[in-house]
C-alpha cells in the first residue's frame, strides 16, 4: 500500500458540452425545436469522437430536452437521460442539481446551453459566477478529486471543434 501522501485518488469527472450550431428560429419554429445545422452536426460528431477516445469510466449522459441538445448528445451513441432542469434558462444550481456532482460516481456529461454552462465553468474555476462563453459544440472537462485531504477542482481539458 502506498503512503497516504502518494496514494492515487480517483476523481469524479464533469464535462460541460454546449450544443452544436442550430438553425435560426425563423417562422413558426419554437426555440426548443430548433435543429442543428449541417455544420453543427459535424462539430458535434467531432466532439463525440474526441470524447470516445478519452475512454471515460461509467459515463452518464444528461441532456436538455431541446432538439439541438438531444441531437448533439445522440452523436455520442450512449443512452441519454433528458433533464428539464438543463433546458433553456437553466441556472448553475439547476445544472449541479441535475448532475449530482461531485457526489455522482464516474463521468457526468451535461449537454446544455449558454449562459448556464459558462457560468458553471466560471464558478468551478474562479469561485464566482460570471458570463463566460463556451463555444458551440465545445466542451470543458473538470475533475473533482482529493489530494492530501484537500478537495480540488481541476480543469482537465477544453476542446472545441
Amino acid at each position: 500500500m502506498l503512503p497516504a501522501s502518494t496514494k492515487k485518488e480517483d476523481g469524479v469527472d464533469l464535462i460541460l458540452w454546449r450544443h452544436g450550431e442550430a438553425k435560426d428560429g425563423d417562422g413558426p419554429v419554437a426555440d426548443a425545436d430548433r435543429e442543428l445545422t449541417a455544420r453543427g452536426l459535424k462539430h458535434a460528431q467531432e466532439m463525440a469522437e474526441w470524447l470516445r477516445r478519452q475512454k471515460l469510466p461509467k459515463v452518464t449522459l444528461l441532456s436538455s430536452p431541446t432538439r439541438r441538445t438531444l441531437q448533439t448528445a445522440q452523436t455520442l451513441g450512449l443512452p441519454i437521460k433528458v433533464k428539464a432542469q438543463l433546458g433553456i434558462g437553466a441556472s448553475v444550481a439547476d445544472l449541479l442539481g441535475a448532475a449530482d456532482w461531485p457526489d455522482h460516481p464516474g463521468a457526468i456529461i451535461l449537454v446544455s446551453h449558454q449562459p448556464a454552462l459558462g457560468r458553471l465553468a466560471s464558478l468551478l474555476l474562479a469561485g464566482t459566477e460570471a458570463d463566460w462563453t463556451i463555444k458551440k459544440a465545445g466542451l470543458w472537462w473538470f475533475t473533482n478529486r482529493v489530494r492530501h485531504d484537500e478537495t480540488q477542482t481541476v480543469l482537465r481539458a477544453v476542446q472545441n471543434p
